[in-house]
């Protein structure tokens, strides 16, 4: 675990943070003072917007659970180990994509 110190101190700030932007992120979704526009082409505007804001949230609570899927990888010492062959993932590879679970041959 030690080995990964970085890295899961990197995955654990990422999930705060993503954390923080999924509560704002719903929060204004379900805002009970947001009413939306009269006006037609506003109304259009702001349900777009909305779709916008819960596509960002479907993609952050992913990203969320994917980290702490790492970070339990992490502690439990299959961290590192490619979930398709069971070789070690490069290190270079973990600090790209920190909560990835392939090495490159298994992800093409």
């Amino acid at each position: 675990m030690s080995n990964y110190a970085n890295i899961r101190t990197q995955l654990e700030e990422q999930a705060a943070s993503l954390s923080q932007r999924v509560q704002k992120i719903e929060a204004h979704l379900r805002g009970v003072d947001r009413e939306a526009p009269d006006d037609w082409s506003d109304r259009a505007q702001f349900l777009e917007n909305d779709e916008v804001l819960e596509a960002l949230d479907e993609h952050d609570r992913a990203t969320l659970s994917q980290i702490r899927t790492a970070i339990g990888r992490i502690d439990s010492g299959d961290y590192g180990e490619c979930a398709g062959c069971g070789e070690s993932i490069p290190v270079g590879r973990l600090k790209a994509v920190p909560f990835t679970t392939v090495c490159v041959s298994c992800a093409a």
